[in-house]
């Protein structure tokens, strides 16, 4: 679809096209991601001698002391709240049918803080330090079509996939 203002492809052509919630899954992070449509929470952990810290994102080197000697381990899901924003406008889809939603950076029980989002929640009981327990947007959660996949979206189309969110303990 052309825009005759502009000459170029209508944005809403493209907003409903593309899907901006959906990971990017390769070789390397498919183990994190498949075990999140498991209902579990993967970290990784440095193996060097005197490092072992665990850090998220997963990335093969270790961020502290740049080792590639790093596993995968599992995380136990608990967290505490470290700070938030509410989103109360975001254009991209699906987020805009999820709006307004807490974004969030929580500090998991391992160390590493994650971004994420809160959720069964209301913003105004939300407390620096709260401790919150993890659980998983699949499919069809949260607003807008779910995760899961869409034609164009260069993330994981047709894969079940979850992604990790928290909630107060």
């Amino acid at each position: 679809m052309r825009n005759a203002e502009t000459g170029g492809v209508a944005r809403s052509a493209v907003r409903s096209a593309a899907r901006f919630d959906l990971p990017e899954v390769d070789d390397f992070t498919r183990p994190y991601w498949d075990a999140a449509a498991e209902g579990r929470l993967l970290l990784r952990r440095c193996r060097a001698e005197g490092c072992g810290a665990a850090h998220h994102y997963p990335r093969e080197f270790c961020p502290y002391c740049w080792s590639e000697d790093v596993g995968w381990e599992p995380a136990t899901g608990r967290a505490t709240l470290y700070t938030w924003s509410v989103v109360h406008r975001n254009d991209l889809p699906p987020f805009g049918d999820r709006v307004p939603y807490v974004a969030a950076v929580v500090d998991l029980a391992e160390g590493p803080r994650m971004m994420t989002e809160i959720t069964d929640c209301p913003e105004p009981e939300l407390r620096i330090g709260m401790p919150l327990v993890l659980h998983f947007r699949k499919a069809g959660e949260g607003g807008g079509e779910g995760i899961g996949g869409a034609e164009g979206s260069g993330g994981a189309e047709g894969a079940a996939v979850a992604v990790p969110v928290f909630r107060p303990a």
